[in-house]
């Protein structure tokens, strides 16, 4: 398994695309797809049209609005430049199903794509992408938003992705015993944030779910200017990692 960070900032960072991250197992898929993580992917040199698989943590637009560019593109790709790419499938939330019909029916040139696209809605029950498994968990953000952190696992190797969370007794059942992490950092231990994870809880969620490496990510522009590293070390004893656009990280 591979996990290459698209993204590890937030809607409108300085120097860092938003949440998007890039796993590679016998299946190559997405977790979120925020803005500036498209041009990221291009950097990578992977296939775009050869994605079989996005998951959505949720549709807050900074985990979501490179999906539209995306899409046109491989609209255009199919339709006028003789490409094809296999079968798409959307993964998300509740409410997910209802999302896609009213972004396709709204943007033009939406419909009608010559290959096929699912939606699927999931939560808390795993699910199977060819030999790689997926196990969706409801974590808590903000009021009345239905939120996924996920688990992929694939060749003996576990990694967690948080999604955005608050810090919850879901978020550490997601992490167990996984190999790594990557949590929700949008703000240091000194500026908290009601509805993230701070960088001090971060650590408490990696002690407790016994993970093997914690990468913060997400960062808000003011997370920059501290020591999150240290500050997540004050609980966590394993490795730390501070996510950078396009580290990749082999599992």
């Amino acid at each position: 398994m591979r996990l290459t960070i698209l993204g590890s900032g937030t809607n409108v960072h300085p120097s860092r695309a938003a949440a998007g991250y890039l796993v590679r197992t016998d299946h190559t898929m997405l977790l979120d797809f925020g803005p500036r993580t498209l041009t990221n992917l291009l950097k990578t040199g992977v296939n775009r049209h050869r994605i079989t698989h996005i998951l959505f943590s949720h549709y807050h637009a900074d985990h979501f609005s490179d999906f539209i560019t995306y899409f046109f593109d491989a609209m255009i790709f199919t339709k006028y430049e003789g490409g094809t790419r296999p079968p798409l499938t959307v993964i998300g939330p509740r409410g997910t199903r209802k999302f896609f019909r009213t972004l396709f029916a709204t943007l033009p040139g939406f419909t009608q794509a010559p290959f096929a696209v699912h939606f699927k809605e999931v939560a808390d029950r795993a699910f199977m992408i060819g030999k790689t498994t997926v196990i969706p968990r409801t974590v808590t953000h903000t009021e009345n938003l239905h939120c996924l952190g996920y688990r992929i696992e694939y060749g003996g190797k576990a990694l967690a992705y948080s999604g955005d969370s608050q810090y919850c007794d879901n978020l550490v059942r997601l992490c167990g015993d996984t190999d790594l992490a990557v949590l929700d950092c949008s703000f240091p231990a000194s500026r908290p944030n009601p509805v993230h994870l701070h960088a001090g809880q971060c650590g408490q969620v990696a002690k407790e779910a016994g993970v093997g490496q914690l990468v913060l990510s997400h960062f808000y522009p003011i997370t920059d200017r501290y020591n999150v590293r240290e500050q997540a070390g004050e609980a966590f004893g394993g490795k730390i990692v501070v996510a950078r656009d396009l580290m990749a990280i082999k599992l």
